[in-house]
């Protein structure tokens, strides 16, 4: 099945090189079929680049989707048109009646500050909490999974000594679960962030469960509530470059960055990555929207509670 997407968007044409199959509002609307909804909250600052990127994965299910991004009002993005944003963008409060099969919140470049500095903390927050009335199964990653944990569960983060960047194995701890179905006993997953959770705070809470980790980079994969709440410290999203434009941007402000981990041939940026972690980043988002969105979101979506 094709992912339903507004007219015009550029994913849209990016996708379309990849023989990906999308389908615009105008040719959706003819079919008789509901689609999963499916919101994005896009807090990362190339918002294109996101869209894309997440797009790609979910497109590669059987199921129809339909998507529809959010935004928060108190944040402005620099990084993307304003034509963009008004085109596809809508504040929570304009979506806030409605109800979801699926929600995805990404990271956000504010690792450095406390959650309570982020300006749009309160806005967020609000966010957070009404997804559990009006979501089937929302999908945290890399910030949003810390924001995440922190609101509901009291997780705190850590700054590392060291900003956690490249490509790290991780180890699935409950190989039997849906999300894992058809993984390998390690898979590779993208990581770029500044700060940590810690798997003692995570044990102290009996209502999370720690699902993947890797002995380098540390907890990557927390479920709570059934799989209603999952939360990704990682980027299985990646595009195969994002980490080599992160890289190459760092160097160029002359910011301390090492090498991207087990991430280029040879470890040499010359010879460009070796992709090693689409595969399962594939699987882990067909997982998600077939074992804990479509096989668990009632046919009436006014029903999600």
């Amino acid at each position: 099945m094709p992912i339903r997407l507004p007219d015009k968007l550029p994913a849209i044409e990016f996708l379309k090189k990849e023989n990906i199959f999308v389908l615009g509002d105008e040719r959706a609307n003819s079919q008789d079929i509901r689609p999963l909804k499916i919101a994005i909250l896009n807090l990362m600052p190339l918002k294109i680049t996101t869209e894309t990127d997440l797009i790609r994965l979910l497109s590669n299910s059987p199921l129809q989707l339909e998507v529809q991004f959010m935004k928060v009002k108190a944040h402005t993005s620099k990084n993307t048109p304003i034509e963009h944003m008004k085109a596809f963008y809508h504040d929570f409060d304009k979506m806030k009646e409605e109800k979801f099969d699926g929600m995805i919140i990404t990271g956000a470049p504010v690792e450095h500050l406390d959650y309570k500095d982020v300006n749009y903390w309160e806005e967020i927050s609000g966010i957070f909490s009404w997804a559990r009335t009006h979501v089937t199964s929302t999908l945290y990653i890399c910030w949003a999974a810390q924001a995440g944990l922190h609101y509901h569960y009291g997780i705190p983060k850590y700054p590392l000594p060291e900003k956690m960047f490249g490509i790290f194995p991780q180890y699935t701890l409950q190989p039997f679960l849906p999300i894992f179905r058809g993984f390998d006993d390690v898979f590779n997953m993208p990581h770029s962030r500044h700060t940590e959770i810690r798997r003692e705070d995570i044990e102290k809470v009996s209502e999370l469960s720690i699902i993947a980790e890797s002995p380098i980079s540390g907890v990557s994969m927390v479920m709570a509530r059934g799989g209603r709440e999952i939360f990704i410290t990682g980027h299985s999203e990646y595009s195969p470059l994002t980490l080599d434009t992160e890289y190459k941007r760092d160097l160029a402000k002359g910011l301390p960055i090492h090498l991207p981990y087990n991430y280029y041939r040879d470890d040499d940026p010359g010879k460009g990555p070796l992709v090693t972690w689409r595969a399962h980043g594939n699987l882990l988002f067909q997982n998600w929207l077939n074992y804990y969105v479509y096989q668990e979101t009632p046919y009436d979506i006014d029903e999600i509670h």
